[in-house]
C-alpha cells in the first residue's frame, strides 16, 4: 500500500466530457496542474475555461497563460456544486472504476493505471447523457446546422467548447 498522497488534476471538455489532460502529484504546488492546463490547450482553445478557486487556479502562471491567450476565466463559487457537477461524475466513476479497484503500490502504478483507465473512458466507455456515445466520439464531431438543407451534419473541429479544470483535493492514494 503507498505511503503518501496523491493528488489529481483534470481538464475536461464540457460538451463532450472528454479528459483532455490529467496529472498527479504528491504536493499541491501549481506546476502539475500547469502542465496538465499546457497539454490541454494543445489540444485546443476554450472560449470559457471554469475552474475552482484553490491557489493553484487562481496564481499568476495559471492564470497569466488562459488571459495571454484571451480565454475567459470562470470560478466556480464557493459551494456551488452545480458548477463542479461534470467533474464530481468523473471523479466518483474514476474511483470507483478504477482506484478502488486496484491497490496501487506507488505513484508510477497509479499513473499507469489511471492513465489506461482515461484511455478507455474517452474512447471506450459509453455515456447516457451523450447518447451512448463515448466522448472521443462527441469531443472530434461537433454537430452544427446547415441552413440550405435544414439537416444536422457533424463538423470536426480542433477547438473545445468550454474547458474546466479541477483538483481532487482528497487523496487518492492513502
Amino acid at each position: 500500500m503507498a505511503h503518501g498522497f496523491m493528488y489529481m488534476v483534470v481538464i475536461m471538455d464540457w460538451y463532450s466530457r472528454y479528459v483532455l489532460a490529467w496529472r498527479l502529484s504528491n504536493t499541491l504546488d501549481a506546476d502539475f496542474c500547469v502542465e496538465a492546463l499546457e497539454d490541454a490547450l494543445r489540444k485546443g482553445k476554450p472560449d470559457i475555461f471554469n475552474t475552482d478557486q484553490g491557489s493553484q487556479f487562481t496564481g499568476k502562471a495559471f492564470t497569466g497563460l488562459l488571459e495571454k491567450l484571451g480565454i475567459k476565466i470562470s470560478m466556480d463559487g464557493k459551494g456551488s456544486y452545480r458548477d463542479n457537477l461534470f467533474i464530481e461524475r468523473l471523479w466518483r466513476t474514476v474511483k470507483y472504476e478504477e482506484v478502488y479497484l486496484k491497490a496501487y503500490q506507488n505513484g508510477k502504478a497509479a499513473r499507469i493505471g489511471i492513465s489506461d483507465y482515461f484511455r478507455f473512458y474517452n474512447m471506450a466507455r459509453p455515456h447516457q447523457a451523450l447518447g451512448y456515445r463515448t466522448p472521443g466520439e462527441v469531443f472530434t464531431s461537433i454537430p452544427f446546422e446547415e441552413p440550405e438543407k435544414g439537416v444536422i451534419e457533424s463538423l470536426t473541429t480542433s477547438t473545445t467548447n468550454a474547458a474546466g479544470l479541477y483538483l481532487n483535493l482528497a487523496p487518492l492514494l492513502s
